[in-house]
């Protein structure tokens, strides 16, 4: 049997767990608690294979209970069951030591096919919320080149002569414009990019990816 320890301030909820444990024949519920305040303690004494837990709790959080759960010689797997689907949430259990995350709309055949996971050693998320925690980690995009400044395509290409390093002859012979003309696209430049030098441009540019 895999023994079942429950933490969630929903009463009604809570039971419901307790519940659909009972209809297994390999899941043993062995204590369902309204918050997880002497969380320690009651671990020490329930002995769980596994813990399902709550994250919004009275007195102390459910990621809380899960970093104070990793301090006890011999930690039980932990599953999350929650509301909460943001990333930041998903990442801050994860951190402090869960081993799986679902939501509470799971249906009932997941979650306890989720806890027979956990227990054996594995790591449970539904797909979406995997996406989101994974999303957590990748590099921020490089903005695309908008047209929010309102940069013709020849001020554009000025632009990035200049982050390119050109001066303004370069410029001229690469646009095959003449120098009064590159003057003037770059005063325009400036206006759009509300910048007043050559270096405040190049690092705006750089900074938003319009070049």
């Amino acid at each position: 049997m895999i023994r079942v320890s429950i933490y969630d301030d929903n009463d009604s909820l809570r039971q419901t767990l307790v519940m659909l444990l009972d209809t297994t024949d390999d899941l043993l519920p062995i204590g369902a608690y309204p918050n997880a305040l002497e969380v320690t303690q009651t671990i020490v004494v329930d002995q769980p294979d596994v813990v399902l837990m709550d994250i919004d709790m009275p007195g102390r959080s459910g990621i809380e209970a899960v970093r104070l759960i990793q301090t006890l010689p011999a930690p039980p797997p932990i599953l999350m069951l929650t509301v909460h689907e943001e990333p930041e949430a998903v990442f801050e259990a994860v951190s402090a030591g869960a081993m799986g995350y679902l939501l509470k709309k799971t249906p009932g055949s997941r979650l306890t096919e989720a806890l027979r996971d956990v227990a054996a050693g594995g790591a449970v998320m539904t797909p979406t919320i995997a996406a989101k925690l994974l999303g957590t980690f990748q590099p921020p995009k490089r903005p695309a080149p908008a047209s929010s400044f309102d940069l013709t395509e020849k001020e554009q290409e000025v632009l990035r002569r200049l982050v390119e390093g050109d001066s303004y002859k370069l410029i001229a012979a690469h646009c095959h414009i003449s120098m009064g003309t590159v003057r003037t696209h770059i005063v325009n430049i400036y206006q759009k990019l509300h910048v007043n030098s050559k270096s405040e441009a190049v690092a705006k540019a750089l900074k938003t990816g319009h070049y």
